[in-house]
């Protein structure tokens, strides 16, 4: 696993945001940035190389799931490594994030280690 990418953190929870960051940082990512909604992540990822995004669901402005679609059909980002954090856990939310093509999913709470796990099947 790849810690030397860049990883976007969406969050529009600032604990939330540094709460992942920090599980990153334990895994030995060092390059972190965050933002708070899908809009400003959507406009960081047009103007920068990322290797990653963890996005929060429900947020304001742009949810999580508008900005994987977003990405998704964004010809330069449509590859990026996309992995949803969320309290949505039911089933329908989950087929949703699927269809619209997120690379792995994680509902909150969670555990360093399962983001650790989640991470070495994304970016193998």
């Amino acid at each position: 696993m790849n810690v030397d990418i860049k990883v976007l953190v969406v969050d529009d929870f600032a604990t939330m945001r540094r709460i992942v960051k920090g599980a990153l940082k334990q895994l030995g990512f060092k390059n972190i940035a965050e933002a708070e909604d899908g809009v400003t992540a959507l406009q960081e990822l047009k103007r920068e190389a990322y290797g990653l995004v963890l996005s929060d669901w429900n947020m304001p402005n742009m949810t999580g799931l508008d900005l994987l679609k977003a990405v998704r059909s964004e010809e330069s980002l449509k590859h990026l490594p996309f992995i949803m954090i969320t309290a949505e856990g039911q089933k329908e939310s989950v087929l949703q994030a699927v269809q619209a093509g997120v690379s792995n999913y994680i509902v909150k709470p969670f555990t360093p280690e399962t983001l650790n796990e989640k991470l070495k099947t994304v970016l193998k």
